[in-house]
């Protein structure tokens, strides 16, 4: 059996040991069923593939864009509109549906509750009342986690990393399925009904851009229907500018700030943008908005008051009594400092949590318990935590929405309730805006403390929940905390106004956890309706950020680390300039020749062992005298519809072609193409010859194999390659530089280090 501490070892392991060390847990492991599985953080997974977002311009895509003349294109940009108008309208409502659908089930539960600690308050026996909520919050939960766990894996969590991460060009399996949305959506729903420590406004981002992905495609593959609309969008690269509007328009109907929305879409996802696109990505964020306003509105009753713009609404801040002196700018800086600490704090813990996840629960069935666990014990506490409380405020001119009243005299609530007893979002509004006293120092302090263990617990369980509303209602706690103890230290003064604190402590602990500057600064800002304020909440989240970045990386960085996904920053780590192409490509290349024996073609297409995604084109009659140099490049899934179309030399020459391919032939395969073991070639076809000229890429990028990292690196990035060529002096093809190689290096502790890849 394997001991925790080898694994510790294996972190702490220089890379030359570390392969060898991974094939004796490889050895190890088959004997006894997997309790453990082996995890280790160095690695790069090679499951996952990278997208294409640089189109191959080979002679059917000249043919097609030839033949389009200026109204057609005009016709395109119109359809784009409208596509952005789509995904706006289809986000705010299923923002209103998840809203709606919360209040009326958390609404339904908390009465029911509430009528029974009434009832048992009177004659004694409260144990039943506690048993009663836990039974009710775990069996929610439990349908939640089911959900996800045996359904659909990929919607658990706020979807924020997956969506980080298809942007920047890495294929995640099912990550933009219709049938995860409908997953994310009812596991929301479940999981905040449920009592647990999340919110519903990172799986809005994630729902958003599925919403997109599925509308610009014109099609959906999970209930195989092709509507025939839209073919032209039919490519990776149209498709990742529609799911950044789709994750800006989630932001902007979480939050109601269109424009957060959008540098939402710029700061953490884009990996690539344009001004045309920005303005199409604001144009989806505003009618989000605005769809989530009107329905709401109408469902409130007061249909022509746009007064609901977001899921969360922070309430309005008055200039008057909340206007900031010069004075307290120190203090906001020194909050920036606590939250940044603190929300290292919260990500290490979660990074223990999250190693031990993937070694030990890795089945669906104790995925499922252990969120049962959690939503018994997050119940559990907050009854033992009202229980316990003696803080009593009086009911009237208060505006709590369930008053649990248990032992406090006639006329007076509990206040602990009012935090626990609630979803997160209406707490978060209550401590912003509840007046002065309403809140005793202890309640809050413990309160912060079992909350951020709570949440910190709840993120990486197999439920669809955020983490954006649990840390602001971590900071907005320990925030209202610090400005009554600053009341108390200057006697009352008038400038020190808890709800102020409140507010920088929560975008203090926001910042402190996922490292959003500039988008977050903006999204605060709109949310509350307060200009003002937008000074102090950037140093607030700039400190916060320096300081936590200090410690550790941010949330969501972290788990795309944990996940192995081959992610590339923005830039190259600083010290690699030492290293050239020769030292980061990926060799032996098998190429193809220009006219290839389809044998060939097939037998390079089902080795297993090289699964490679793109092949380089060369020459194909290599005499003495030529060079076989670089012709073009193609892909696999353009080898398969080739295949699948029988697009062979002889059969052109005896006219048993029907007609030429066209580039919608390639366009109907995507995005899934049939792999190559569901096409059969006969014995006589494998004689045939097939000739890539039209089909292949004639100019893709190369270089020399003594760039610089740095150098490829950025050319990589910034076209969003999926295979560059290293070619020599006489232009032959040496080796392939793809997103692994890239990945593979980063700066660690003590410079730049090289990660290992591995099969899972």
């Amino acid at each position: 059996q394997l001991t925790p501490s080898s694994f510790l070892r294996i972190g702490q392991l220089s890379n030359v040991d570390l392969n060898e060390d991974i094939h004796e847990l490889e050895t190890e492991v088959p004997r006894q069923r997997p309790n453990e599985i082996p995890h280790n953080e160095k690695l790069l997974s090679l499951k996952y593939e990278s997208l294409d977002y640089d189109s191959s311009e080979n002679q059917l895509f000249l043919e097609e864009e030839r033949r389009i003349n200026h109204a057609a294109f005009r016709t395109v940009e119109i359809k784009r509109w409208v596509i952005c108008a789509m995904i706006g309208i289809l986000t705010g409502l299923v923002a209103c549906f998840i809203d709606i659908v919360v209040e009326n089930l958390a609404g339904l539960k908390y009465r029911v509750v509430k009528d029974n600690i009434d009832k048992f308050t009177a004659k004694g026996g409260l144990s039943f009342s506690l048993l009663l909520w836990a039974t009710l919050n775990a069996s929610v939960v439990m349908v939640g986690s089911v959900i996800v766990a045996f359904i659909e894996p990929v919607a658990a969590g706020s979807g924020i990393p997956q969506i980080k991460c298809y942007l920047n060009g890495v294929k995640i399996p099912h990550v933009v399925r219709l049938k995860t949305l409908v997953i994310k959506v009812c596991g929301v729903i479940l999981s905040v009904v449920g009592g647990l420590a999340v919110g519903k406004e990172g799986p809005m981002i994630h729902s958003g851009s599925v919403i997109a992905a599925g509308i610009s495609q014109g099609r959906s593959t999970s209930l195989k229907r092709d509507f025939k609309i839209f073919e032209y969008f039919r490519r990776d690269t149209e498709k990742r500018d529609f799911v950044s509007a789709g994750a800006a328009a989630g932001v902007s109907a979480a939050f109601g700030a269109p424009v957060g929305g959008v540098l939402f879409s710029l700061e953490e996802g884009a990996s690539f943008w344009n001004q045309f696109l920005t303005w199409r990505i604001f144009f989806a964020s505003m009618i989000s908005t605005f769809t989530l306003n009107s329905v709401l509105s109408v469902y409130h009753g007061n249909a022509w008051d746009l007064s609901s713009p977001g899921l969360i609404n922070f309430g309005r801040f008055d200039n008057e009594k909340m206007g900031y002196t010069i004075q307290e700018i120190p203090i906001f800086i020194f909050m920036g400092v606590v939250g940044g600490i603190l929300g290292a704090l919260f990500n290490a813990l979660n990074y223990w949590l999250t190693m031990f996840r993937i070694r030990y629960i890795h089945r669906p069935c104790l995925q499922v318990v252990e969120a049962m666990l959690v939503a018994a014990v997050t119940a559990t506490v907050g009854f033992v935590m009202i229980y316990c409380s003696r803080d009593c405020q009086p009911i009237q001119g208060s505006s709590v929405a369930y008053p649990l009243q248990l032992f406090c005299a006639d006329g007076e609530y509990n206040s602990m309730a009012t935090a626990f007893f609630n979803t997160p979002e209406k707490s978060v509004v209550n401590l912003f805006h509840d007046p002065p006293g309403s809140y005793n120092p202890m309640t809050l302090g413990m309160f912060t403390l079992m909350y951020f263990f709570l949440a910190c617990w709840t993120y990486g369980l197999t439920v669809s929940a955020g983490v954006f509303i649990p840390s602001l209602l971590i900071g907005a706690a320990w925030g209202r905390l610090f400005g009554i103890s600053l009341s108390y230290l200057t006697k009352g003064s008038i400038w020190a106004d808890p709800g102020k604190y409140a507010l920088m402590g929560a975008a203090a602990q926001l910042g402190g956890i996922v490292r959003m500057t500039l988008s977050l600064t903006v999204i605060m800002m709109e949310a509350t309706g307060n200009v003002t304020y937008g000074f102090p909440i950037m140093l607030v989240l700039m400190t916060a950020k320096i300081v936590g970045d200090y410690f550790v990386e941010g949330l969501y960085d972290m788990h795309i680390q944990l996940q192995s996904v081959p992610f590339l920053h923005w830039e190259a780590p600083v010290t690699s300039h030492s290293l050239t192409a020769r030292e980061v490509m990926s060799t032996p290349v098998t190429c193809l020749r220009r006219i290839e024996r389809v044998g060939t073609v097939v037998d390079i297409l089902s080795d297993t062992s090289s699964n490679h995604n793109g092949f380089p084109v060369v020459e194909s009659n290599p005499d003495t005298t030529q060079v076989a140099g670089l012709r073009g490049l193609i892909l696999r899934s353009q080898l398969i519809v080739l295949l699948k179309h029988k697009v062979f030399v002889e059969r052109a020459n005896l006219n048993l072609v029907q007609r030429r391919l066209k580039l919608k032939d390639f366009r109907d395969a995507y995005p899934r193409f049939p792999p190559i073991q569901s096409i059969h070639v006969s014995q006589d076809e494998r004689e045939c010859m097939i000739d890539l000229s039209e089909f292949m890429n004639p100019s893709p990028y190369t270089v020399p194999q003594e760039a610089s990292l740095p150098r490829v690196f950025k050319l990589f990035r910034a076209l969003g390659l999926r295979h560059l060529v290293v070619v020599d002096n006489r232009n032959e093809v040496v080796g392939m530089v793809t997103r692994k190689d890239l990945a593979r290096y980063r700066l660690g502790k003590e410079g730049l280090e090289e990660l290992s890849l591995a099969q899972t």
